[in-house]
Formats: C-alpha cells, structure tokens, sequence
C-alpha cells in the first residue's frame, strides 16, 4: 500500500491519500480542507479515489469531505456513530474556529469496531478507540504495519481531552488496550505532525512513561 501525507489548513492536519499500487484505487482519509490542493495532488499521483475515510467529526478532519465524495461520486465512510454530535455541528464548529462554513452530512456508512474497508487490493481494519471523542476510529494495516491514528496519538504527544465530550481516562484506555497491543513495530500517521511508532512513543512520550 502507497501513500502520501498532505498537511492541510492552518490546524497543519494530516490528511492522507491510501492507494493500492496494482490498482491504482484509492482512499482519502480525513480531507479536512483546502479541497483544491486534495484534488490536486490526486491528479498529480494518477489515482482513483473510490472512498472517503474518517476517523472522527472535527472539522479539521472533515471539513472538505462532501465536496471530495461529490466530485468523484464516492461514499464517505466513518466515523463511529459516536461522533454523530459533531456532525450535526459542523457549522458550529465552521464559525467558533472562523472556518470556511461546511455543511452538516450524513456519512454513507458509520463504522464499528472490527469492520474493515477496501480499496483495491488493500484492507483496513477498524479499531474503535474513543477518548479524544466517542466516535473516533483508527485504521489498521496489518501487512505493512501502519496505522491512521488521527488524534488519539502523536509524536510524544496524546490527544486533546478537555473538549466537549472528551475524556482521559477513555483515551488512555483505548491506547493501551487497542493501539499498543499491535506492536512496537507499527509505524502511525497521526492527524498532526510527524509519523512515529508504537515502540518509540512507550519508550519516550511523557504521557506512556509507565511502560516499557
């Protein structure tokens, strides 16, 4: 599976275009903004975008996701129902950080713990892993050892908690009881900054000091 990582807005979110290398299908995975250079760099690598994938409702990670489905007539998949709230909101959440005005959407699939996605060749395992928000998802590779983390992980760093419907104690439960059991060896892209891995950060992030 290919990939390439295009950091968008001023919040510098990490959307990520999936691609199957036999195929040439590909996913798009949270399309937060600047829809022009999303589809820029699609026509650029030579790719068919056959799904829209995202792991939780912020607008920094959706927020140009209708427009991308409707252009290529694809669906939009994710996050988990939990997230349903911040959906309804977009507009909300367009105004409170002076965002462009995204319309509220339904996705065309809401995904569950354990589902999987497809594209080409290449499957996606999902992990429902809430904290961050209740509906949040991350996407497992499991041939390549790469994970989609979105806000739950950074480099040295863990996701936000103290907004609305945020909740540590969740977060760090879904680190340590879906995301570090991969492996040290899995490598992540996180919705912000640089890629790391699992083993780097029980050695080094401040938030995971207990473990080793």
């Amino acid at each position: 599976m290919n990939y390439q990582i295009i950091p968008v807005t001023d919040f510098a979110q990490n959307c990520t275009i999936l691609w199957c290398e036999r195929t040439h299908e590909a996913a798009i995975l949270d399309p937060g903004g600047e829809s022009k250079r999303i589809l820029e760099s699609i026509e650029h690598l030579g790719v068919v975008p056959v799904r829209i994938l995202l792991t939780h409702g912020h607008i920094d990670h959706v927020g140009a996701a209708k427009i991308i489905a409707q252009k290529f007539s694809i669906p939009i998949e994710g996050p988990h129902i939990g997230d349903q709230a911040w959906l309804v909101a977009l507009k909300d959440q367009s105004e409170l950080f002076g965002l462009p005005i995204v319309d509220t959407f339904v996705p065309d699939r809401w995904l569950r713990h354990k589902d999987q996605v497809v594209f080409g060749e290449q499957t996606l395992e999902v992990l429902h892993c809430p904290g961050h928000t209740p509906g949040h998802v991350v996407f497992f590779h499991p041939h390549d050892q790469l994970a989609l983390v979105g806000d739950v992980i950074f480099q040295n760093g863990i996701g936000r908690t103290d907004l609305t419907f945020g909740d540590y104690a969740t977060l760090m439960r879904s680190i340590n009881e879906q995301l570090l059991p991969l492996g040290d060896a899995v490598r992540f892209i996180p919705g912000h900054g640089p890629m790391s891995s699992f083993g780097d950060e029980k050695r080094h992030n401040p938030f995971l000091n207990n473990l080793s």
